[in-house]
């Protein structure tokens, strides 16, 4: 469950980008943001526990908007590819963590790239065997299922993803939903950093946090957009991830499977999806060229 935690979170941010319209794939760079930012806001205040737990999820959520919406704007405002700009901002998001946590922000008299550990009072408790981050997961999973089937936000979320010219029609401000998607997104993922660092490690570092926002992605696709359906779809993904470490001293075989593994499963889910638009996309044509011999 606590691989899975960060997935569950990672999913619904790129799911909530899907359902507008948006294929966020900066979710590790908003991930890698909100970590280190919840690491900041855990090791530098002194707060009871019922404050500094909020204050440093809430932190390292703000931190990770802060960041997609930089996509975001660039999207809304002057058309400019959200698959490109999250792509680029990874790159910087990923330097620039490596920046902090190695210069201004770490741990004194150690070697190690990473930050002083966060406070007792930030760190998220495990509720008997299961850790509270799981529990903050799916409640933030059946919230966003509720909010986007139930919600008039949610709907202009659909209805932008679904056909921005109808929703633009309909009095709908486009551009204000595009960009207030893209950081609820980034909130999202910035919380799933904030998670492994006040759950799992204890502080921020940077090896640790490697490749959750991409299998976010594969998440996000494995539950066709659908949030209630990232949970089993992270503890799939969650559940093969934590078994590959042991994989190759238990039976000799590399770990590296488990990427084959996932990439398969994907691409059987994707199967359906794509024989549609090539079906759709032939009996246009077929359609047009019937048109036309008719009309001649």
């Amino acid at each position: 469950m606590e691989k899975s935690t960060p997935l569950v979170l990672t999913g619904l941010a790129v799911t909530v980008g899907l359902r507008t319209g948006l294929f966020n794939i900066g979710a590790q760079g908003q991930l890698l943001v909100g970590a280190i930012g919840a690491a900041w806001a855990g090791y530098n205040f002194q707060m009871p526990t019922l404050i500094h737990i909020p204050f440093a999820i809430v932190f390292g959520m703000l931190c990770g908007a802060a960041w997609a919406s930089i996509a975001g704007a660039l999207r809304a405002y002057r058309s400019v590819s959200e698959v490109i700009t999250t792509i680029m901002l990874n790159a910087v998001a990923i330097a620039l963590v490596d920046y902090l946590a190695s210069q201004p922000l770490k741990e004194a008299d150690q070697p190690l790239t990473r930050t002083p550990e966060i406070a007792e009072t930030a760190a998220l408790p495990d509720i008997g065997i299961v850790p509270s981050g799981f529990v903050i997961a799916l409640f933030v999973s059946l919230f966003f299922g509720w909010f986007l089937a139930r919600t008039t936000q949610g709907f202009r979320f659909n209805t932008v993803g679904m056909n921005p010219s109808a929703a633009n029609y309909a009095g709908i401000g486009v551009k204000k939903t595009i960009f207030l998607a893209m950081a609820v997104s980034g909130a999202l993922a910035g919380m799933g950093g904030a998670v492994e660092t006040l759950g799992i490690t204890g502080r921020f570092e940077p090896s640790f946090n490697a490749g959750l926002g991409f299998d976010g992605i594969t998440i996000a696709l494995l539950a066709r957009a659908n949030p209630i359906a990232t949970i089993p779809a992270a503890l799939l993904v969650g559940t093969l991830r934590s078994g590959a470490a042991s994989l190759q001293f238990r039976t000799g075989i590399e770990p590296e499977v488990v990427d084959v593994i996932l990439a398969l499963t994907l691409l059987f889910v994707a199967a359906p999806i794509v024989g549609r638009l090539l079906f759709r996309n032939r009996a246009t044509k077929q359609t047009t060229v019937s048109s036309g011999w008719g009309n001649s």
